[in-house]
């Protein structure tokens, strides 16, 4: 597993895997990597500090992930990041919330006060039938401005079994307009009943190429592209 990379193309950052409490929505069907969690909160800090002995802040920014939420993060892990955040000058920290936090994301920004703190959601789509129904995701908002004045940027996912190719264009639409930033993961096979559809797939990286030039997205093919995880 690996669970420390630099990102130095677009949005220039180094960024950690690093291991939490299990997940608190947990119920998304796409998605198994919520077995890399545990309760053991030695084992979290244990690997929690050996990851993060890598940032050395060149970049001035770090983005934090686990299988879950920032808020599932252990305390003591999170006063590591601080401390390294402080002394290495890291300006911007990148974190990841699922929806059902939107109304407490403040409470990392006072926790981290000499850092920006940067938010993105898994919306995965802005249908809501596909996004509630099939990905079980349980973001119900009535307009889409809840979403965008809450959290910087989402991650949207494409290429599953049931998907549409204007379900994709209109995603890929609105996330360019409203927030500043995206990221597009292509779906790739897992033990979830969930399947990838590779007409669609194919489809998307040819429609969708000029991507690669859009400063404000990053697509991963891979679910490795960012250089941590394992496949």
């Amino acid at each position: 597993m690996d669970r420390y990379s630099i990102i130095d193309k677009k949005f220039k950052r180094e960024i950690v895997l690093l291991k939490s409490y299990p997940c608190a929505w947990g119920k998304c069907s796409f998605c198994d990597y919520i077995e890399d969690n545990t309760e053991d909160p030695r084992q979290m800090i244990d690997v929690n500090r050996d990851v993060l002995s890598n940032v050395d802040g060149r970049y001035k920014r770090l983005e934090v992930i686990n299988s879950g939420s920032v808020f599932e993060i252990d305390r003591e892990t999170l006063n590591l990041i601080k401390k390294i955040s402080d002394e290495l000058s890291i300006e911007e920290l990148v974190f990841e919330a699922h929806w059902m936090y939107r109304n407490r994301l403040d409470e990392i920004r006072e926790f981290f006060p000499k850092q920006n703190i940067f938010f993105k959601t898994g919306i995965e789509t802005f249908d809501d039938n596909f996004r509630n129904k099939i990905l079980k995701k349980g973001i119900l908002y009535d307009d889409l401005s809840e979403v965008y004045t809450k959290f910087d940027s989402v991650c949207l996912m494409v290429g599953i079994k049931g998907q549409t190719k204007d379900m994709i264009r209109r995603d890929i639409e609105l996330a360019l307009k409203y927030f500043k930033r995206a990221t597009i993961n292509v779906f790739n096979d897992n033990s979830t009943d969930i399947k990838r559809d590779e007409k669609l797939v194919r489809w998307f990286l040819e429609e969708f190429s000029s991507l690669k030039d859009e400063n404000k997205v990053e697509v991963l093919v891979n679910i490795t592209d960012f250089g941590v995880g394992e496949l």
